[in-house]
């Protein structure tokens, strides 16, 4: 039996200067409290006499929200694992199978059991976060050195910036990279680790389009920094974390052994050192997207890199995208988008493969441009059958 989680509140403070052009700072700061063919998509169940519940962070607490009960005339959906949340974004997966679900409006985060009908548990609390317009609690990672460290990282903003945060479900957090510029719109963004363990880092314009194309920004560009906000060795500028450039920002940043991918609204690039991905206005020399995603099914949510196939929701498409994705000697291959899940759960939003084979999604129906089901927003945990899409030329 899991003993319990101390529950605590993480009071994000704004390390840096208020406004939008505040000058970056990223030195490491101190701690602080606070439907395609022959392709289908089936619920995913753990494997029998698997303990979901004995992963190195300890045990859970007392149940907070819970999926909601079966229906008497409408069987539960097996795929559903969570339900009644609010706006789930950030999703990261914990070594005992469970999952840690991050609600963007709220900071709340909660842990999810792979199985529909368990408890969902609030582990953790970030507060003091600006949740206006599309800011909040953005994006979870767990560490490389997990088993090591315990540590949990956050792309959160605060009232005066956007920044990255670290932390354990029971101690104090610290802010790992600061100074990220916040505006009206455009905070939104997305933290993978890279096979290289560095932390990738999309950062959005924050509402200025002029800001992703100035190097003294950190805005709407790709950051590559250490685990302690460091810039990473071997970034274009040595002394700077700006890896790539030119992004209104990115939906979703996946990596896999080799790769890391990125997505934004309707483009799937590679992020590679030095890379201009084009605005607010493209110049020669920007990098060409390795593809794009198919009309009707664009507005992506977020990515993953699985098994040889590149899976990316569409929250105006209503579906989750997948297609080959592989190397052909140095080039990478994608292949052509089929959709799936189309419809059944409205708009998607994150998508994250597991290790057992399962993808975890969330929805994003409650935003005001979605037709919300009686328990969203949902987390949605299903495995892929068969070849995704179709074979790259």
């Amino acid at each position: 039996m899991r003993t319990a989680l101390l529950l605590a509140a993480v009071t994000v403070l704004a390390g840096c200067a208020a406004g939008a052009r505040a000058a970056p700072d990223w030195r490491p700061q101190p701690s602080f409290s606070g439907d395609g063919p022959d392709r289908t998509l089936v619920p995913a169940l753990p494997a029998p006499g698997r303990d979901a519940r004995g992963g190195p962070h300890g045990g859970g607490t007392s149940p907070s929200h819970a999926p909601s009960s079966p229906s008497s005339t409408q069987p539960a959906d097996p795929a559903v694992v969570a339900a009644h949340l609010a706006a789930p974004v950030g999703l990261t997966l914990l070594p005992d199978g469970t999952a840690l679900v991050g609600e963007r409006t709220t900071g709340r985060i909660v842990d999810v059991q792979p199985q529909p009908g368990m408890p969902v548990r609030t582990v953790r609390t970030l507060t003091g976060l600006d949740a206006g317009g599309d800011g909040g609690l953005l994006d979870l990672a767990l560490s490389p050195n997990y088993f090591q460290d315990s540590l949990i990282f956050a792309y959160v903003t605060t009232p005066t910036d956007n920044r990255v945060i670290t932390f354990t479900l029971t101690g104090p957090a610290t802010p790992v990279i600061t100074g990220i510029p916040k505006g009206g719109t455009g905070n939104a963004g997305r933290i993978a680790f890279g096979a290289d363990g560095d932390l990738y880092v999309a950062t959005g314009d924050a509402g200025d389009p002029a800001l992703a194309a100035d190097p003294n920004s950190l805005a709407g560009k790709v950051l590559r920094i250490t685990d302690i906000g460091t810039p990473a060795p071997g970034n274009p500028d040595p002394a700077s974390p700006v890896f790539a450039s030119g992004s209104p920002g990115m939906a979703g940043l996946c990596a896999d052994a080799s790769t890391v991918v990125a997505v934004s609204a309707d483009r799937v690039d590679l992020v590679l050192a030095g890379a201009s991905y084009g605005w607010p206005a493209a110049e020669p020399g920007d990098s060409a997207a390795i593809g794009t995603l198919p009309a009707g099914r664009r507005a992506a949510g977020g990515c993953a890199l699985m098994g040889g196939s590149l899976y990316v929701t569409s929250l105006d498409g209503r579906a989750l995208l997948a297609a080959t994705f592989g190397r052909d000697g140095t080039a990478v291959k994608l292949g052509d988008f089929q959709a799936t899940l189309v419809n059944r759960y409205g708009r998607l939003r994150t998508v994250v493969a597991a290790p057992d084979g399962a993808l975890w999604l969330t929805t994003s129906n409650t935003d005001g441009r979605g037709t919300p089901a009686p328990d969203d927003e949902r987390v949605l945990r299903i495995v892929p059958s068969g070849g995704a899409g179709t074979n790259p030329a």
